[in-house]
């Protein structure tokens, strides 16, 4: 009894009691700022490892291949785990720790001279990549109030664009065609800045639902088997959601590259600052429209958004075609995960938090790895130009699966949300309750 009681002493001075009526807080800003600085070291990577397999380590286009494969499947594992780990052990120690086994990654990195141990420390930074996501994505979700974690989640993401874009530029100038042991050093330091400042996170969160008597779930999880321990029930179908979307993305990404030059550009690379720019603008001075129109709206704009670029892409012939596709994927891409992150959080209580993330951030990985390997097998039969309808296809798939099964009308946490408004009781399975109201 007395172990016991000292453990409730111990995690009640690492417990940080948020704010109900404020969003923008200290350890928000401070989660965001150790996020920008963790993803700035995973953009470092994007350009340098392909040129490091092709180039000193002549790996060739499988072995690029198959660091995205080791990278997504090791995270993908590692997800579920990481998430009761987090629920267990507080958010702050799986950031810190994910953060320095990423740099050991990278710092790994920066001595191989053969594609095998290469792709051993691709799996160690997958790892660490996706329990610092886990660890911060969590934080955010238990700093921010109920009706307005969708916007939490906008702020939250542009940090990670952020990093994502000022990483690559880094690196292509500390690279300088030849410094590869230089620029990978120099992303580790960027991950251990990361865990540094992720030592000033709190570990714990009394969420502002827990405060106000709106959580959604019995403070005490409910005892599951087999792989629903490891995969919360209520992240599945957002889940299966956010992977569709994300093969829509992922087609775009897989074929416009060389796409465009066929079409005459000399680069694509205006076409993705198209795409980040739009994205980032809307995820900052549009980050409360996911709360005002509600997820079934919101998600469905998103959809949408990918599915017209894409088919503009496949039905045009033109150089046009791809700026406007570039702009639509820009907002598909920021409605898509924040609505269906806040969502899923919505629907679990504050013990299963981390672990809902992790699940439901896996399928990140999983829309990626599926995608690029259907569209990849459609672009060989058919041609880059007519694979642009499979990623239509998933994205429309995804669609029917939002308004059919996840948010179907009627649902009570389809529409907007209303400050004030008692949240129905979500059964332990995930599934929404069922309502009256619209």
């Amino acid at each position: 009894m007395r172990t016991n009681e000292r453990a409730a002493t111990k995690r009640a001075r690492r417990t940080y009691v948020a704010p109900t009526d404020r969003l923008i807080t200290a350890p928000f800003v401070v989660v965001t700022v150790s996020a920008l600085a963790f993803f700035m070291y995973i953009g470092t990577l994007l350009p340098l490892i392909p040129l490091f397999i092709e180039g000193p380590l002549g790996g060739g286009e499988l072995g690029v291949g198959l660091n995205v494969a080791v990278f997504a499947v090791a995270a993908i594992v590692a997800r579920p785990f990481i998430g009761r780990l987090a629920d267990r052990y507080g958010r702050r120690a799986v950031m810190v720790v994910g953060a320095i086994i990423a740099a050991l990654g990278g710092l790994g990195m920066s001595q191989v001279g053969a594609i095998a141990p290469l792709l051993g420390f691709r799996m160690l930074t997958g790892v660490g990549e996706a329990a610092m996501f886990v660890g911060a994505a969590t934080l955010i979700a238990d700093l921010s109030p109920r009706d307005r974690r969708a916007e939490g989640a906008s702020y939250f993401s542009v940090a990670v664009f952020t990093g994502l874009g000022i990483g690559p530029v880094l690196g292509e100038a500390v690279l300088n065609d030849t410094n590869f042991e230089r620029t990978f050093v120099m992303g580790g330091v960027f991950a251990l800045v990361a865990a540094g400042i992720a030592c000033f996170v709190p570990a714990f969160v009394v969420s502002p639902d827990a405060q106000t008597g709106r959580s959604v779930l019995p403070t005490a999880p409910p005892d599951r088997t087999g792989l629903a321990r490891y995969v919360h029930p209520a992240a599945v179908l957002p889940g299966i959601v956010l992977a569709l979307g994300v093969g829509g993305l992922t087609t775009f990404f897989l074929f416009v590259p060389e796409y465009s030059r066929e079409l005459g550009m000399g680069s694509s690379g205006g076409l993705f600052l198209v795409y980040a720019l739009m994205s980032l603008l809307i995820r900052i001075f549009g980050a409360t429209l996911p709360e005002r129109l509600g997820p079934r709206r919101m998600v469905t704009v998103a959809l949408l958004a990918f599915a017209v670029g894409l088919i503009a892409v496949a039905a045009v012939e033109a150089v046009w075609a791809l700026w406007f596709a570039a702009a639509l994927i820009g907002i598909g891409a920021a409605f898509n995960y924040p609505s269906l992150n806040a969502l899923t959080v919505n629907r679990v209580g504050d013990d299963e938090r981390a672990l809902a993330i992790s699940s439901f951030t896996m399928f990140f990985e999983i829309g990626s790895a599926f995608s690029g390997v259907t569209v990849g097998i459609l672009g060989e039969i058919v041609g880059k130009q007519s694979a642009f309808y499979g990623g239509v296809v998933m994205v429309l798939v995804g669609l029917f699966v939002l308004r059919r099964y996840v948010v179907p009308a009627g649902s009570p946490d389809a529409g907007p949300t209303v400050p004030g408004r008692n949240p129905e009781v979500v059964p332990a399975s995930g599934a929404p309750a069922t309502s009256t109201t619209d």
